[in-house]
């Protein structure tokens, strides 16, 4: 069993190989990087790896004298996740290849070709701006910067499918696109082969880690499995942070326990949730998480999940009853009346020895992909290993078998998932 608590390193520090080409001063503005790995053996130890500045000076000696590449960066959707970005960008150390060239809300576009200067005050600059929001304006500019020797990136921080459907129409211009939106790569079959036939046809790139586990290398580590040749057998995980957070603390292995609706009215109240909690209970997001997953292994169909997340079974832990509420107020005052039912549940299980989790699991060999509420041993990771809101995922391979490799952290915030949206546009350096 191989495990990774949180995300393993910086993202910059990730990739740091790549940049002693356009310079040996990110180096030195560079801390030690520091890889810690469990190995879960017999004799368990764990094993620290540290690289100092000191090991690569011969490298930078030897580097090439390759004129840097300009990566111009489009942001859209500038809420949490768009703002986090933003500020990680503004602070990539200096010298920066990145240059920040637009930045549009859902009003308001901002267009500065030659870059806003890490020091801007870019919201009050977008709030003045007379231009309004205008993909047609948008698409043309960008592939109007589209040159050798400099990229441009749109990164997509919003959560809408009409901005999804833009994706093949920019990769075609030969702007890369990094996202931690699901719509693109959960939906339909038709739009996901576009974005593929698209990045054929230009050599662009659509890149999408933030997209299951926010900053955790869950999409990464799967590419990697499946390019290396490993033969991926069954993804299981608990890839909700809301219901993570719902279930860790109503099943904990005791029969008794806060009532299921108390539990999820703090969920709400902490932030966990969506403005209606039933857009959590309804399994959704997970099924989506699932249908990207299952879309990156080769072994299972693409004619599995003709419609994306609507193809995953999922159950559904909103009351049929409650199907039909308004808003969140009145799905959380309508709740109790159904903690009876969850109660059941949850005493059955202790009875068991075992804990109620909200997992999804992509079965290969079953040719299955379901977004289900299980129960665990009270040994059993998913028991022992979680708190708070964490997810936790394990990958059954070839390889990595009778023990799975484990990812587990943070997998909701946006500090996180800004990291994983940067972590991809590094790749693109």
């Amino acid at each position: 069993m191989f495990r990774w608590y949180s995300t393993v390193f910086s993202p910059v520090l990730r990739h740091r190989h790549r940049y002693h080409r356009w310079s040996n001063r990110l180096w030195s503005a560079s801390p030690t990087l520091v890889f810690s790995a469990q190995y879960h053996l017999p004799r368990a130890q764990n094993l620290h790896f540290s690289t100092s500045r000191a090991m690569t000076s011969t490298t930078h000696a030897q580097s090439s004298v390759t004129p840097p590449q300009t990566v111009c960066v489009a942001v859209v959707g500038v809420g949490l996740v768009g703002s986090e970005f933003i500020s990680q960008l503004q602070h990539f150390p200096a010298p920066s290849p990145f240059r920040l060239v637009l930045l549009a809300s859902s009003k308001k576009l901002l267009f500065a070709p030659d870059g806003l200067a890490p020091t801007v005050d870019w919201q009050a600059q977008l709030q003045s701006s007379s231009t309004k929001h205008d993909y047609a304006f948008l698409t043309r500019e960008l592939g109007a910067l589209v040159r050798p020797g400099q990229k441009v990136v749109l990164v997509d921080n919003t959560s809408s499918e009409d901005v999804a459907r833009l994706y093949p129409s920019w990769l075609k211009l030969g702007i890369d696109v990094v996202t931690p939106n699901k719509k693109a790569f959960s939906g339909e079959a038709g739009l996901f082969e576009g974005i593929l036939a698209a990045c054929a046809e230009s050599g662009a790139r659509c890149l999408n880690e933030a997209t299951v586990g926010a900053g955790l290398p869950v999409v990464s580590t799967l590419k990697d499995l499946v390019a290396t040749g490993d033969k991926v057998v069954k993804i299981e995980g608990v890839f909700s942070g809301t219901m993570s957070y719902i279930f860790n603390n109503f099943s904990t292995g005791s029969a008794d326990g806060p009532s299921f609706s108390a539990v999820v009215k703090t969920a709400r109240e902490k932030g966990y949730t969506e403005p209606h909690p039933g857009d959590d209970l309804n399994g959704a997001d997970v099924a989506r998480k699932l249908a990207i997953l299952a879309r990156h292994i080769p072994a299972i169909p693409r004619t599995l999940l003709p419609a994306g997340y609507a193809s995953v079974q999922t159950q559904s832990l909103v009351p049929a009853a409650l199907a039909t509420a308004p808003d969140g107020d009145a799905f959380l005052a309508a709740l109790p009346a159904h903690d009876a039912d969850f109660d059941a549940l949850r005493r059955q299980a202790a009875a068991d020895g075992a804990v109620l989790r909200f997992v999804g699991v992509v079965d290969v060999e079953k040719g299955e992909v379901r977004a289900e509420l299980k129960r665990y041993s009270n040994t059993h990771p998913f028991a022992t290993s979680l708190g708070g809101s964490d997810n936790i995922i394990m990958f059954h391979t070839e390889r990595y078998s009778p023990r799975p490799l484990i990812i587990q952290g943070a997998g909701a915030g946006a500090a996180v998932t800004a990291m994983g949206v940067m972590s991809d546009l590094l790749k693109l350096v």
